[in-house]
């Protein structure tokens, strides 16, 4: 049975609200799914990044609230 791990990538847009998309892993297959929005896309390489893009892209939430 494969195991399940999620994280999650969150970004601040210009009106600080936050803006969260989950990375879901089931073995190798990842799964990005956004709570502001609903979009999904399942995402084998690079997870993280592609839900960065999505962030900035729908919701022009980029500033990262961990500071790097």
């Amino acid at each position: 049975m494969p195991r399940i791990d999620t994280s999650k990538v969150s970004r601040w847009d210009q009106h600080g609200r936050e803006h969260v998309v989950h990375v879901r892993r089931t073995g190798v297959q990842r799964t990005i799914r956004c709570d502001t929005c609903g979009w999904r896309r399942g995402a084998q390489f690079l997870p993280w990044l592609k839900a960065q893009e999505h962030l900035a892209e729908a919701h022009q939430a980029t500033v990262d609230p961990a500071g790097s």
